[in-house]
């Protein structure tokens, strides 16, 4: 069978993909994944005949808290925000990216999805059902200890964040926010904010006024420059780290 072609289903969430379109040969496709690298020729054949590609436009829902599961879903391309909502607030529970996955906790305690998955941008994604993931781990083992592996970074990082939310104050987890979204090496720090000062807020674990008025007092204070729409200028990126290591 031609590498990276999937076969399409529909469903009430996600643009249904033309039954057995090909992927561009640039294009990402499920078996590049570093989850199935290096599996076996039987475990890849069982993943290439079963896997199904879905695409959701920015702000599509992938999947809703409660409902059940439909397997495991790995980002191609795009981010895809993980959310929980709670007194008419939404908070971020993780983000995924490119090889990023979702919906592992439904494949072991066979209940409904925990949290609510919502495309930042365009995205596509390949989803893999429990049973076809159960086939291939009879076709290669290994890949029973790399979906553990999964759960136990996604664990890892809650545990993490927990953390962030309970020490670190907001300008503190902001400071990190942004030093974390600039490209390593480059001349000059440039951070990147994604999404709306809202989305951002959720993310930070608070609400927007706050993070307007922590950005404007690092702009006030010589920290950071706006040079454009969602895009700050480090000008003093030691001073944020500072802020970042110790809050205020």
């Amino acid at each position: 069978m031609p590498h990276g072609r999937y076969a399409a289903r529909g469903s009430r969430e996600g643009t249904k993909v033309t039954r057995q379109a090909a992927v561009a040969p640039h294009a990402a496709t499920v078996e590049d994944s570093p989850l199935f690298g290096g599996l076996n020729a039987a475990a890849l054949r069982t993943l290439r005949g079963r896997a199904v590609e879905r695409r959701f436009t920015a702000n599509e829902v992938l999947f809703s808290a409660g409902a059940p599961a439909r397997g495991l879903f790995i980002v191609l391309d795009g981010s895809v925000r993980v959310l929980r909502a709670r007194d008419g607030r939404q908070h971020v529970i993780h983000l995924e990216g490119p090889w990023g996955t979702l919906g592992e906790v439904p494949l072991y305690d066979g209940g409904a999805y925990p949290a609510t998955a919502v495309a930042a941008t365009d995205t596509r994604c390949a989803v893999v059902t429990k049973e076809t993931l159960a086939a291939m781990m009879v076709d290669d083992p290994r890949l029973s200890w790399r979906l553990l592996e999964t759960l136990a970074r996604r664990v890892r990082g809650l545990v993490d964040r927990v953390d962030a939310l309970a020490t670190r104050n907001v300008a503190a987890r902001l400071a990190a926010h942004l030093l974390a979204r600039t490209a390593p090496g480059a001349e000059t720090h440039v951070a990147m904010v994604d999404g709306t000062q809202a989305e951002l807020a959720e993310e930070l674990g608070t609400v927007r006024e706050v993070v307007v008025r922590e950005l404007r007092t690092l702009q006030r204070d010589g920290v950071i420059r706006r040079i454009g729409p969602r895009r700050y200028e480090l000008t003093r990126p030691d001073a944020l780290r500072a802020i970042a290591d110790l809050g205020r």
